[in-house]
């Protein structure tokens, strides 16, 4: 199997490659780069494997919660990929992935909790509480877009690890939240590798959607989005 993912959802823009169970990447952090920056990116770790974009049987993208000029980006760049390719297209959570990220990390074993927050800019955060299980994070409540001193934990996990730019308001996030959490690292961000880790879960499972359906979550309800034409 090879699964391509991409994300574009923060300042960083990075793609992987997920060929026969071996996992590569690139990354780099360039603002305003990201139209610039993919495709040739794409090529180059598609390269490295002796690989053409005709031999990728499964897209993966991050679809956010982030920017939504990254999020634009990325899901107009894999949805003109998934409908020339014809191969089913794996949606993930870019607060997942930062989750996955922190967990290995951190050393996270089963059961911790990760409470993962991103600037939402608008003076909020985007906020996301999972727990590992399998060793991977599974959402424990819907993710959400709420001011630093809105956020809260649920109920389960006794650790709970903690990252995300959002985590630069620590200030503002409630007492109850900081006072649970280790050591929140706020220059945690996303990865297409961590992207593409989730995404091939996702397809074992029979996960997926075609490139018609692959959006992205802003999670303001005063956003919206509109396909590119003819697609």
């Amino acid at each position: 199997m090879n699964l391509l993912a991409i994300d574009t959802s923060t300042d960083a823009c990075s793609v992987a490659l997920l060929s026969s169970g071996e996992l590569s990447g690139h990354y780099r952090v360039e603002p305003r780069g990201h139209t610039r920056l993919i495709m040739p990116m794409v090529r180059q770790v598609l390269a490295d494997h002796d690989l053409a974009i005709s031999d990728l049987d499964a897209l993966a993208f991050a679809a956010g919660p982030g920017s939504f000029t990254g999020l634009r980006i990325a899901t107009g760049v894999i949805q003109g990929l998934a409908w020339g390719l014809d191969v089913p297209v794996m949606p993930v959570s870019s607060l997942a992935a930062v989750a996955l990220e922190l967990a290995e990390a951190r050393g996270a074993e089963e059961g911790d909790g990760i409470a993962v927050a991103f600037d939402a800019r608008m003076d909020e955060v985007y906020w996301g509480c999972f727990r590992l299980v399998d060793g991977l994070p599974e959402l424990l409540a819907p993710e959400r877009v709420c001011p630093p001193e809105q956020v809260s934990l649920p109920g389960g996990p006794a650790r709970w690890l903690a990252g995300g730019s959002g985590w630069r308001y620590a200030e503002r996030i409630p007492e109850t939240v900081i006072g649970a959490v280790e050591s929140p690292d706020p220059e945690c961000g996303p990865d297409a590798r961590f992207v593409a880790r989730l995404a091939a879960r996702s397809l074992r499972t029979g996960g997926g959607v075609p490139a018609a359906k692959a959006q992205p979550v802003y999670l303001r309800d005063e956003v919206t989005w509109k396909k590119l034409p003819g697609r």
